[in-house]
């Protein structure tokens, strides 16, 4: 484990939260914060800021499915949860809510932290993902606005595409814009003009 983590527990047992508060701090530098109530849990994980959220639960509830879903924790930090059993569909949908690790026979002390490496490293994996298809996306947003744009130019100026893309780079070079920045304000002004 990292230096130092911030770590939620999610245990409705508060002999059993202790016993995972020891099996944390006996694992690495850390620091435990224990939910009892997982009555609006978004809101209690989120005030914590935690860097990981195990919750140990038998049998999970719509609800808490619900809360982990609405919480904007699952997409901002790992999350493992630890169930005593599987029912048909859980996992999936404890997936869907942004858990990291599920793992079913709940939550043994000796193996909680390769559980943890295992939630962080995955989150961190899915995390770059989503950055790389979120980057993949705006690229190709840009390139087809920049293809409107040369169109647009091709057509109103009698040019081709690449006497086209060579005014559109101009424009951004003397107005210190990126080349995508001046083809989507030519394409916003064309269409104010229709």
């Amino acid at each position: 484990m990292k230096a130092e983590l911030r770590i939620v527990v999610v245990e409705q047992d508060v002999d059993r939260a202790a016993a995972i508060r020891d099996a944390l701090t006996a694992a690495g530098p850390c620091t435990v914060q224990i939910i009892t109530d997982p009555s609006r849990l978004s809101r209690q994980i989120a005030a914590q800021e935690p860097d990981i959220v195990l919750i140990d639960i038998d049998h999970p509830t719509r609800d808490i499915m619900e809360e982990l879903t609405l919480a904007s924790g699952p997409l901002e930090r790992p999350v493992a949860m630890f169930v005593s059993s599987s029912t048909d569909g859980l996992a999936q949908s404890a997936i869907e809510a942004g858990v990291s690790a599920y793992v079913v026979d709940g939550l043994a002390p000796g193996r909680v932290k390769a559980v943890i490496d295992t939630a962080i490293a995955r989150f961190s994996m899915v995390r770059q993902m989503r950055e790389e298809l979120a980057e993949t996306r705006r690229a190709l947003e840009e390139r087809k606005v920049t293809e409107r744009a040369k169109g647009l130019l091709m057509k109103a100026k009698g040019i081709d595409e690449e006497a086209a893309y060579a005014l559109l780079r101009k424009a951004a070079m003397d107005q210190g814009r990126r080349v995508a920045d001046v083809a989507e304000a030519l394409v916003t002004a064309a269409g104010l003009l229709e």
